[in-house]
C-alpha cells in the first residue's frame, strides 16, 4: 500500500512510518515541523519507498499533492498539551478541527481506501467507570481534549455520510523513544527523564498514587496498522496497555528522589482503557510490559539531554493558566 502519515515526523508518527516501511509499504510522511523533528526520521529516511513532505494541515492546497495515489491515510498531526490549548484555543481549533476537516477532504478527493485518526483518551475527562469503555460519556476538561474529540466526530461523520472507510483510535498515555522533549510542560516521562539526567528530584503531582494507562509507542503503531488492514469503519476504539500503573511505581523504576507539587484540576486519578473492542474487532493486543518499556527508555536516557528541566517553581509558573481557568466549579461533573 501507499500510506500517508500526517504528523509523520512526530513521536508516534515516526514510529508508524518506520513500521509501515518494515512491512513493505510505501510511505509519505507529511509534517509542518511545528512539533515534529527531522531527527525522528533519521533511522529510516534513506530507505526505499520513503518520502518526506513539509506541509501544514491548515493549508489544504499545500498538502493536497501529497495525497496523490494514496491508499491509507493516518492522521496524527495536531497540537497537544493542556496549557497552550487554554491560552491559544484558536490555534488548537484551526489545527485539530479545521486541519482534520482538510485532511478528510483531501483523502476523499484522492479516493483513499482507509483513514485512521489519532484521537485522545483525554476526551473522557474524569470517567465514571474503570476500565473505561468507548461508550463512556465524553467530558473534555480543556480545549485540547475538546478539539481532539471534535476531530473524531468529523472522521466518524465522514465515514457514515461519505462512506470514507475510517476508524478512530483513542490513545491512552503513549510513551517511548522520540517523545517530544521541548516546548510546553507536558507528559510525565519527558519531565522525569530530564530531571533524572540533571540530578533533580522528580516533581510528583499530589501523592503519586494516581495511575495511568502507560502504552508503549510500538504497540500503538501496530494498532494503527491493524486498523488500516481491517474492514471495519465508523468506529472509535480504545488503545491501551491492558493495565494501569501509579506515578509512584514509575518513580520506583526510574530511581531517585521526589518532590511533591499540587494536584491539578481536571485531571483524573486514573486512566485505564477497556480494550475489549479493539481486541475483538482487530485482533490487536499490546506486547510491551510497562517495566520493559521503562527499561528501554532508560537505555536511551541521553535522548533527553536537550529537554527542559522542570522544577516546582517553573512548573507553577507554566501551569498558572491551568489553575486559573480549570479550578472552578464550571468543570465539575454534575
Amino acid at each position: 500500500m501507499k500510506a500517508l502519515v500526517t504528523g509523520g515526523a512526530g513521536f508516534i508518527g515516526s514510529h508508524l512510518c518506520e513500521l509501515l516501511l518494515a512491512k513493505g509499504h510505501e510511505v509519505v510522511a507529511l509534517d509542518s515541523l511545528a512539533c515534529g523533528r527531522l531527527a525522528n526520521l533519521r533511522d529510516f529516511e534513506r530507505k526505499p519507498g520513503f518520502r518526506f513532505v513539509q506541509a501544514d494541515i491548515r493549508e489544504p492546497e499545500a498538502m493536497r499533492p501529497a495525497f496523490t495515489g494514496v491508499d491509507w491515510v493516518f492522521h496524527l498531526a495536531g497540537l497537544a498539551d493542556i496549557v497552550p490549548s487554554i491560552e491559544q484555543p484558536a490555534q488548537y481549533f484551526a489545527t485539530n478541527v479545521t486541519g482534520t476537516f482538510n485532511v478528510l477532504e483531501c483523502a476523499r478527493a484522492a479516493g483513499a481506501k482507509r483513514v485512521v485518526y489519532a484521537a485522545s483518551s483525554s476526551s473522557y475527562g474524569i470517567p465514571d467507570a474503570y476500565p473505561t469503555p468507548e461508550s463512556a460519556d465524553i467530558h473534555p476538561q480543556y480545549p485540547y481534549a475538546l478539539t481532539k474529540y471534535m476531530g473524531e466526530e468529523l472522521v466518524l461523520h465522514w465515514a457514515r455520510t461519505y462512506k470514507l472507510p475510517a476508524l478512530s483510535l483513542r490513545l491512552f498515555n503513549v510513551y517511548g523513544p522520540r517523545s517530544r522533549t521541548t516546548g510546553a510542560y507536558g507528559a510525565v516521562f519527558g519531565v522525569f527523564l530530564a530531571q533524572k539526567l540533571n540530578g533533580k528530584p522528580y516533581t510528583v503531582v499530589g501523592d503519586g498514587k494516581q495511575t495511568r494507562d502507560f502504552t508503549y509507542v510500538t504497540d500503538v503503531a501496530e494498532a494503527f496498522v491493524s486498523a488500516a488492514e481491517s474492514s471495519h469503519t465508523a468506529e472509535a476504539m480504545n488503545v491501551g496497555s491492558g493495565n494501569h500503573y501509579s506515578v509512584n511505581r514509575l518513580v520506583e523504576l526510574l530511581g531517585g528522589p521526589v518532590v511533591h507539587i499540587p494536584k491539578r484540576p481536571g485531571e483524573p486519578d486514573c486512566t485505564f482503557a477497556d480494550t475489549a473492542r479493539i481486541r475483538k474487532l482487530l485482533g490487536w493486543a499490546p506486547k510491551v510490559p510497562f517495566e520493559e518499556g521503562v527499561r528501554r527508555m532508560l537505555e536511551r536516557l541521553d535522548d533527553w539531554r536537550d529537554a527542559p528541566v522542570w522544577e516546582p517553581a517553573s512548573i507553577s509558573k507554566a501551569t498558572a493558566s491551568w489553575f486559573q481557568y480549570l479550578g472552578g466549579e464550571a468543570h465539575a461533573k454534575g
